[in-house]
């Protein structure tokens, strides 16, 4: 392993931030569902790497709170998986609704996301005797070395792909 190395993305990266918060644990029959429900659709998309999922980091911000990093291909694949009907996103999304509209989840558990295209030149990362973690995970790592060893050279990197305006200017 080498000692620092860098993400090796290109051009634009997307980055969903998802979770749920358990705003009352004893409610486990209305928050534990959602949990499962995310476990299931994080095995669809591993299944089918077609349809844009790259890497993800389940986190934890409290013993209430957790959530999922991901980084997708773009963000049509990402609006394209939450809006497909044989996915099981939409199966469980309107599972959600319904309990919503009834108010049985309300003040129970809490769900939320955002989601960010990030533009090359607006992210740099660094790992320091690490494995593939994070944005690294979702387009490999590679020696720091190679985009640069302070972060406003890694900020300043940029791709060989450059759309054609760019080029013709």
């Amino acid at each position: 392993m080498v000692s620092r190395t860098t993400a090796d993305a290109e051009g634009e990266v997307v980055v969903l931030l998802i979770g749920m918060r358990i705003n009352r644990f004893r409610a486990v029959h209305l928050w534990l569902p959602v949990m499962l429900a995310m476990f299931r659709m994080l095995r669809e998309l591993e299944k089918d790497p077609a349809r844009g999922l790259r890497s993800r980091v389940m986190l934890t911000a409290s013993p209430r709170t957790y959530y999922i990093v991901q980084y997708w291909e773009s963000k049509e694949k990402l609006y394209g998986y939450a809006t497909a009907p044989d996915a099981f996103h939409h199966k469980a999304w309107a599972r959600l609704n319904r309990k919503e509209r009834t108010g049985k989840l309300r003040g129970q558990v809490g769900i939320w996301h955002e989601a960010y295209v990030v533009p090359e030149g607006s992210y740099e990362a660094i790992y320091g005797d690490m494995p593939a973690f994070g944005l690294a995970a979702a387009y490999g790592q590679v020696p720091l070395e190679k985009r640069g060893r302070y972060a406003k050279d890694r900020f300043a990197h940029r791709s060989q792909q450059q759309p054609a305006a760019e080029k013709a200017g």
